[in-house]
C-alpha cells in the first residue's frame, strides 16, 4: 500500500511540474530575445556538473534499496568493502551527495545574482528561481525523507519487510526528483 500510495502521490507531483514547465514554455514563447539574453547568464558546466551528482545520488540511493531488500539495514564488512554495504551506508552516501547538489544550486544562484539575473529582474528570472527553486524545495524534503528512514532503521531491533518498504518507497520519490530535474536541466539549460 505504500508503495502504490506514493506512485498515485507521484503522479499528482508530475501534474504539478507539468504545469511548471507549461508556463516555461509558454513565457519563452511570448519573448525569446529576453531568453537569449539571460539565459547567456547560465553557467552550463557547473549545472551539468551538479546535475551529474544528482544522478549519482539516485545510483546510490537504488543501492541502499538493493541492501534493504536484502534486509541488510547495515554494513557487514569493512567501510571501503561497498558490496557488503547495507542501506543505511548507501543513504548517507546519497544524502550527501543530495546536499551537495542543494549547495551547488545555492552557489549559482549567487553567482547569478552577481549577473543582476534574480527573481525580480524579469520573466525568465521568475520562472527560472521558481522552476528551480521549487525542486530544491523537493530535494531538501527527500533529504529529509532519508534522514527519517535511516533513524527508522538504527531505531528497530529487526529489520523487516517494512523498513525496506519504507527504504523503497524514499527511492522512487528520489528518482522521480532526479528524473524532474533532467527534464528542468535540458530544457533550461540546453534548450535554446
Amino acid at each position: 500500500m505504500v508503495q502504490v500510495g506514493t506512485i498515485v502521490w507521484l503522479g499528482s507531483e508530475v501534474m504539478f511540474f507539468a504545469g511548471i514547465f507549461a508556463v516555461y514554455f509558454t513565457l519563452k514563447g511570448a519573448a525569446p530575445e529576453l531568453w537569449a539574453a539571460e539565459s547567456a547568464k547560465l553557467t552550463v558546466p557547473f549545472s551539468a556538473v551538479n546535475t551529474v551528482i544528482l544522478v549519482i545520488s539516485s545510483f546510490w540511493a537504488q543501492f541502499g534499496v538493493f541492501a534493504a531488500e536484502r534486509l541488510q539495514p547495515r554494513r557487514t564488512g569493512g567501510i571501503w568493502n561497498f558490496r557488503q554495504w547495507g542501506a543505511i551506508e548507501w543513504f548517507y552516501l546519497t544524502f550527501a551527495f543530495g546536499a551537495i547538489f542543494i549547495v551547488g544550486q545555492v552557489l549559482e544562484y549567487a553567482m547569478l545574482t552577481q549577473e543582476w539575473l534574480t527573481i525580480n529582474s524579469s520573466p525568465y528570472g521568475t520562472i527560472f528561481y521558481f522552476s528551480t527553486g521549487l525542486h530544491g524545495l523537493h530535494v531538501t524534503a527527500g533529504l529529509v525523507a532519508f534522514l527519517f528512514v535511516i533513524g527508522r532503521m538504527y531505531s528497530v531491533k529487526r529489520f523487516t519487510h517494512r523498513e525496506a518498504t519504507s527504504a523503497i518507497a524514499i527511492s522512487y520519490y528520489w528518482h522521480f526528483v532526479d528524473v524532474v530535474w533532467i527534464g528542468l536541466f535540458g530544457v533550461i539549460y540546453l534548450l535554446k
